[in-house]
């Protein structure tokens, strides 16, 4: 799966990009049609808490999912969205 990480006005770390590719790859198991994933990663007010945004998109043959979630980390976000994700994928299999 091709996995996009994009980080917004900041360099994420080698670490985290790897926790990413991690997470997000285990969602091609459940969806094998998969076009790939574009994750942005954003920091809302430095100083403030639960300031993590995390998006997730992925991209199915004929649509596209998409999870967004804000936390204190992105290593918490990025498990919430994907979380998000096997419920969606959960449910678009139910309609098959």
């Amino acid at each position: 799966m091709n996995i996009t990480i994009k980080a917004v006005k900041f360099r994420s770390a080698e670490k985290l990009d790897e926790f990413i590719n991690e997470k997000v790859s285990k969602l091609e198991k459940l969806i094998p049609d998969n076009l790939g994933a574009d994750v942005t990663l954003k920091v809302d007010k430095p100083s403030a808490e639960n300031n993590k945004i995390v998006d997730i998109k992925l991209m199915v043959r004929g649509l596209d999912l998409f999870a967004s979630k804000q936390g204190d980390s992105f290593e918490e976000c990025v498990s919430e969205c994907v979380d998000a994700l096997k419920a969606q994928i959960a449910k678009l299999k139910e309609k098959k």
